[in-house]
């Protein structure tokens, strides 16, 4: 009997030991985590941040675009004084951080752009809801829908170049 209960407990442990094996996760399984491009996606808000719904329509085509192209997107609002001046101090700090890609949407950061863009010439800026074209400087005007395929189309466009 006691020789029975010993082959017991070592069938019971040699199948939980099989068991835990084949259900163990694999080494060689996807990262959970997205793994980005080197290339960012910016955009730069007044002081509404992405409270503004203009602001929020490009933030969510930006970010729709970043799940397809794994495009790193990020925001700044503008803080402070409601200035082109300070405007253009944020939009210094995107063009420092491997931002291929530029959208400006608020009265400040619209007017900051054309300041700015002719300094950074391989960057592509573009200004929503106001502001005029350049050399490098697209302007996206209409309402939220336009707003939101200009953010998904300035990242799907940031991603062509990376």
């Amino acid at each position: 009997m006691k020789r029975e209960r010993v082959w017991v407990i070592a069938a019971v442990v040699v199948v939980i030991a099989a068991v835990t094996w084949i259900v163990w996760p694999s080494s060689d399984a996807e990262p959970r985590s997205r793994q980005y491009k080197e290339t960012a996606a910016c955009l730069l808000t007044d002081d509404k941040g992405l409270n503004d719904a203009g602001a929020a329509a490009v933030w969510a085509g930006m970010q729709k675009a970043s799940e397809q192209t794994l495009v790193r997107v990020q925001y700044l609002t503008v803080t402070g004084a409601q200035t082109t001046a300070n405007a253009e101090t944020f939009l210094g700090t995107f063009t420092q951080s491997k931002c291929a890609v530029i959208l400006a949407i608020g009265t400040a950061p619209t007017q900051a752009v054309p300041q700015v863009a002719p300094r950074f010439p391989n960057i592509r800026f573009v200004t929503v809801g106001g502001g005029a074209a350049g050399a490098n400087v697209s302007a996206v005007t209409g309402d939220a829908a336009a707003f939101q395929q200009g953010g998904h189309d300035a990242v799907v466009a940031a991603a062509a170049q990376s």
